[in-house]
């Protein structure tokens, strides 16, 4: 699939030879004089390509359309660049997410480098953007009973700790992991802690106190036998 890449500068000599050079590695180009007019293809649906973005232009600048695009949630990736590039501007930049954030005149390996590695962490998020869309999509088909049992057996409770807390019966709870393996496609207990990390959803309980620990663990062995005194007791 041929790769997009946005070329937004106020000097057209310039979109003009960067555009040949990229069509010549095999880009499709898009020109812009203004970020003003990028921002209102955006506004009207635009969401595939790679941006090329020049930092001072009259009227939106470069960092002024980057923080636009953030407030949209628009996912392009960002090289910035610049003929006066200064450290602090270089340093916002980045850390508002852009790719790189090259100096005027720019060799063309610098450029294609750049483009090509703001391509591949937008394909990795991308990849993560739907990923995580559809395993929310996936646990939104979870009943109310069944999201309960979940956030059970993702913090690793059996089946009868499970109904114990919840008031139900062990074959009522099987029959809810059941389901919940069904409907989320996983095939072990790991896959379902895995995704639940990932979506962040993963119960945490506090941890106990030391100095008040009167859990069944404390004063039984892991079948529920009392323990032997210690020596001395």
């Amino acid at each position: 699939m041929t790769q997009l890449v946005h070329i937004i500068d106020d000097d057209a000599a310039f979109r003009l030879a960067i555009g040949r050079l990229l069509r010549a590695y095999g880009y499709e180009t898009a020109e812009y004089p203004s970020a003003e007019d990028f921002l209102e293809k955006v506004r009207a649906g635009l969401r595939d390509g790679c941006i090329l973005l020049d930092v001072s232009m009259p009227g939106l600048s470069g960092p002024d359309l980057q923080a636009s695009l953030v407030q949209l949630e628009s996912p392009f990736p960002i090289v910035f660049l610049s003929g006066h590039g200064d450290v602090p501007t270089t340093v916002r930049a980045i850390k508002a997410g852009a790719e790189d954030f090259l100096t005027k005149p720019v060799s063309g390996p610098a450029l294609l480098e750049g483009i090509t590695r703001a391509f591949q962490r937008f394909e990795t998020e991308q990849r993560q953007r739907d990923w995580l869309a559809r395993a929310w999509s996936l646990l939104d088909t979870l009943t109310q009973r069944e999201r309960e049992v979940f956030d059970h057996v993702v913090r690793g409770r059996l089946n009868k700790q499970t109904a114990h807390a919840l008031g139900i019966t062990e074959r009522t709870i099987k029959a809810h992991r059941q389901q919940i393996f069904d409907k989320l496609g996983a095939r072990s207990v790991a896959e379902l802690v895995s995704m639940a990390e990932r979506l962040g959803v993963l119960p945490h309980e506090p941890e106990p106190d030391p100095g008040n620990d009167t859990s069944p663990q404390s004063t039984a062995d892991h079948r529920g036998r009392p323990k032997p005194p210690l020596r001395g007791d």
